[in-house]
């Protein structure tokens, strides 16, 4: 049924009219403010972007000229942050503002990333086609301020239509580029954290564990030597510790390589490994791996030391009596899934390993996951994306 827009109750109030307004509301003049400004503004903007583009084409061969560039470009992200602040004030036009230029360490970098900045260039552009357009409104506006004001509130919401449009076309940012920048921003710089922190652990490891006992092996053979002639069996009594010393460092130097990276997840992939691993445990743990084939090097290393990570935080911290490992493919990802029946309560706090391997993680991409309510049980699923293994990427068949 049409409803209808007036009542016909007989007294003709037309009680569903909609309520009268003024054609110059509120709306319309900071409409005509906004037009009458473009002309003043836009030619500070046309003068500046013209100035820093002539000087800095000129002064392109010398040695300040890119610098003075550069600047310039920052400069002009800050013209556009005010166009955006005048739209938004006077259009009723909210747009985000651009993400910031990363922080790049060295003089080069940071010249290089200002000088082909997206955003700076975009509002060079802005600025340079606005100052015609700023003429023509503003002698429109001016205009029918005076001789068209029946229609000006007509022409003011068109003309500002337009520069509605310019704004969001040219001073926008560019969400989803600039997002996976900011992203990959971060994620190289987790990338980096984590290989100095991996470099110092082995680093740690090698001086305070099988270095120091080869060099007491090495005081120790020395001694044995100046003793073989003199007290044979007192010799033969440190070449046997001598012996001993050396099986430990051996064994110190496998684990720091299994810590590295693993001999059989080279050779036999994540099953074998995760199963090797999942014996060194101190909770019983079963390993479920259905995959069809092996996925790049680099997912299945993050897969793996993701797994090793969590079983360590079972047996120290879960009080857990068992655990499952589930690793399978869905789509263009790799899942894998821990899961413990212990006290719970586990959190993604700052400095907790939970939250060091949620950085690895989404450092290539991949997601986090974990649910563990106090009183258990705790369940973390990692989500990695699946890149097919290329020819030469370690022995061994697919599992």
């Amino acid at each position: 049924m049409t409803e209808r827009l007036f009542s016909d109750d007989g007294d003709g109030d037309g009680a569903r009219l909609p309520p009268p307004r003024f054609a110059y509301d509120r709306a319309t003049w900071k409409e005509i403010a906004h037009l009458l400004a473009n002309l003043p503004v836009s030619l500070v903007g046309f003068v500046y972007v013209v100035t820093v583009l002539l000087t800095g084409g000129v002064l392109a061969l010398t040695v300040i000229g890119f610098p003075m560039l550069a600047g310039g470009l920052l400069g002009a992200r800050q013209l556009g942050r005010l166009e955006r602040a005048r739209a938004r004030k006077l259009l009723g036009v909210r747009i985000e503002e651009p993400s910031p230029l990363p922080r790049r360490s060295g003089f080069m970098p940071w010249l290089w990333m200002t000088l082909k900045d997206p955003v700076g260039w975009r509002t060079v552009l802005y600025e340079f086609i606005r100052l015609p357009w700023g003429v023509l409104t503003f002698t429109v506006t001016l205009i029918s301020l005076f001789v068209l004001w029946p229609v000006l509130p007509f022409l003011a919401r068109g003309l500002t239509s337009a520069d509605r449009a310019m704004v969001r076309a040219l001073l926008s940012p560019s969400d989803e580029l600039e997002r996976r920048i900011a992203e990959l921003e971060s994620d190289r710089g987790v990338v980096v954290d984590t290989a100095a922190a991996d470099l110092r652990r082995i680093e740690r490891d090698l001086h305070d564990g099988a270095q120091a006992r080869l060099v007491n092996l090495a005081m120790g053979l020395g001694l044995a030597k100046e003793k073989l002639l003199e007290d044979p069996d007192a010799a033969a009594t440190m070449v046997a510790e001598a012996h001993g010393e050396v099986k430990l460092a051996l064994q110190e130097l496998r684990d720091l390589a299994r810590g590295i990276h693993p001999a059989v997840l080279t050779d036999r992939g994540l099953d074998a490994a995760l199963s090797s691993v999942a014996t060194r445990c101190t909770v019983p743990v079963k390993v479920t791996v259905d995959l069809v084939a092996r996925p790049a090097a680099a997912i299945e290393g993050i897969a793996y030391f993701t797994v090793s990570e969590l079983l360590q935080n079972i047996s120290k911290h879960s009080g857990a009596r068992a655990a499952s490992v589930e690793v399978w493919r869905s789509a263009d990802r790799l899942l894998v899934q821990v899961e413990d029946d212990g006290r719970g309560g586990a959190r993604l706090a700052d400095g907790t390993g939970m939250k060091g391997l949620a950085d690895r993680l989404g450092a290539v991409d991949g997601l986090f996951a974990l649910d563990s309510p106090v009183g258990g049980p705790t369940v973390v699923t990692a989500e990695l994306p699946w890149r097919d293994r290329t020819e030469g990427q370690g022995a061994g068949s697919p599992p």
